[in-house]
């Protein structure tokens, strides 16, 4: 795969991963606009710094999390850049001890690997069996910037969209967090 750090339209002209054609397919069945930027693997918030510089928007963290008992799963999506401290988030949802949730139900309800998870792999999540989490100050942004289920390309699209089409065709009604900037 050529990797020439290039915005561009739409999806790739040559076949990808079934987990990546699924998001096109989703995003063109919605009508929604978005850009691509193909590049190395990103596995962190810090390796998609250029990549947020081609795409012109911030590509936001994505936690997937757990409760002790392992039997309620979470997909926090937030500002890469803010700090996550898991006992805040614990108080606002009303989970006690909430961790990372381990790669094998990541694969299980998401479809997904570490370094790969993204808003975008609830569509595998057909029973859904993930609370999605969203933090409000991602909502401020006019872009949303997040990988197509693999880490190898990044997409931006419309916040609008997100919220008024893509969440509601994949039945996740978000739960709204107010995760602070500054944690002591």
């Amino acid at each position: 795969m050529n990797y020439d750090h290039h915005l561009y339209t739409g999806r790739p002209a040559e076949a990808r991963s079934p987990r990546e054609e699924r998001c096109y397919d989703l995003l063109e069945k919605l009508n929604v606009a978005f850009f691509r930027v193909d590049h190395e693997h990103a596995d962190s918030i810090e390796d998609c710094e250029q990549v947020e510089g081609l795409l012109g928007c911030k590509i936001c963290k994505n936690l997937f999390l757990c409760n002790r008992q392992q039997t309620n799963f979470y997909l926090l999506i937030m500002p890469g850049q803010k700090p996550f401290k898991t006992k805040l988030l614990s108080k606002q949802i009303g989970s006690a001890r909430l961790s990372f949730a381990d790669a094998g139900h990541m694969e299980e309800y998401l479809g997904l690997e570490p370094g790969s998870v993204s808003v975008l792999g609830l569509i595998n999540d057909r029973n859904r069996c993930v609370r999605l989490l969203v933090d409000r100050d991602l909502l401020k942004d006019e872009y949303f910037g997040c990988h197509p289920c693999l880490n190898t390309s990044s997409l931006r699209f419309r916040t609008a969209d997100l919220m008024e089409k893509i969440l509601p065709a994949l039945g996740h009604e978000p739960l709204f967090v107010d995760l602070p900037w500054e944690v002591d």
